[in-house]
C-alpha cells in the first residue's frame, strides 16, 4: 500500500477551530445534481466541516478520515457517521452513494486508487465532488503580506502536492463525466487573532516550525497589524475550488 501522508494530527484542536466552511451555493449546487438524497461520503473529512453541512441534505452522511484525532474533534450529528479509514480503501458496499465528496484533501490521495474507490462505491448517476479553497484574501496591503509569506517565507516547507491547490485543482486526473461548476468565493468576518489560528493549521507551518524551532506566524501578524486597520473584524475572502463529476455505470 502506498504511504500515506497526514500532516493534520498534529494540533487538529486548530484545524477545528479556524479551518473555514463552505457558503451555502456549494451545497444548493451540489444538491440541484444528484439523483438522490439517501447517503452520501465525505472523505477525507478532517474533523467534518463539509460533512456536518451534507448532514442537513441527506438521511445519512458516512465521513471518514485517516487521523484519529481529527475524528475526535469532529461535530457529531443523529445521521452522521464518522470512521478511521483511508480513502483508497474502506468498507463501504459496493454502489452505496448518492454523493462522495472530498474537501481540501483529494491532492494528498493515491488518484489512480482512489477513484477506483469512487467509482466503485458511487451508485449509477451519483455525483462526485472534489471542493478546497485558494490562497486567503484579507484586502488590499494585507495581501501582499501574505503573498510574500505563502510563497518566500513558506516557499521551500510547503509539500510538493500543494501544487495542485495553487493550480486551483485544475491538474489533478479527473477521468469522470465532468459538470462545469459555477465560480464561488466563501466570505468570512474575522479578526487577525482568527486568520493568524487559520495560518497555524497550514502544513508548511508545521514544517517550517519543526525545521527552525520558531512560528513563522509571529512576524507575520506582527507586519499585518500594521495594515490592519481600526476595525476588530475585516472582510476575509476564500476563492472555493470544485470539480464536479457524475459518476455512470
Amino acid at each position: 500500500m502506498t504511504n500515506i501522508k497526514d500532516n493534520f494530527t498534529s494540533r487538529s484542536d486548530l484545524y477545528a477551530r479556524y479551518r473555514p466552511a463552505y457558503p451555502p451555493e456549494v451545497f444548493e449546487f451540489l444538491s440541484s445534481k444528484i439523483p438522490g438524497r439517501q447517503a452520501a461520503w465525505d472523505c477525507g473529512t478532517g474533523n467534518g466541516q463539509l460533512a456536518t453541512e451534507l448532514a442537513h441534505h441527506f438521511h445519512t452522511v458516512y465521513a471518514t478520515d485517516i487521523s484519529k484525532e481529527q475524528i475526535e474533534q469532529a461535530v457529531p450529528a443523529p445521521n452522521l457517521e464518522y470512521s478511521v479509514q483511508p480513502a483508497e480503501q474502506t468498507s463501504f458496499p459496493d454502489n452505496s452513494f448518492d454523493l462522495v465528496t472530498v474537501a481540501q484533501a483529494i491532492h494528498w490521495f493515491d488518484f489512480k486508487r482512489f477513484y477506483r474507490e469512487v467509482e466503485r462505491c458511487t451508485r449509477n448517476q451519483g455525483i462526485f465532488a472534489a471542493l478546497g479553497y485558494g490562497l486567503v484574501s484579507a484586502g488590499g496591503e494585507a495581501d501582499e503580506i501574505i503573498g510574500h509569506f505563502y510563497r518566500t517565507t513558506l516557499d521551500t516547507y510547503w509539500d510538493k502536492e500543494r501544487k495542485y491547490i495553487d493550480e486551483h485543482y485544475k491538474t489533478i486526473p479527473f477521468p469522470f463525466e465532468e459538470i462545469t461548476a459555477p465560480t464561488l468565493v466563501n466570505e468570512v468576518s474575522w479578526s487577525l487573532d482568527d486568520l493568524a489560528g487559520f495560518f497555524r493549521t497550514w502544513s508548511a507551518v508545521k514544517h517550517y516550525i519543526k525545521a527552525n524551532n520558531q512560528d513563522p506566524v509571529e512576524p507575520l501578524v506582527l507586519r499585518l497589524e500594521k495594515v490592519w486597520g481600526d476595525a476588530v473584524q475585516r472582510s476575509i475572502q476564500f476563492p472555493i475550488l470544485l470539480r464536479v463529476a457524475r459518476i455512470t455505470k
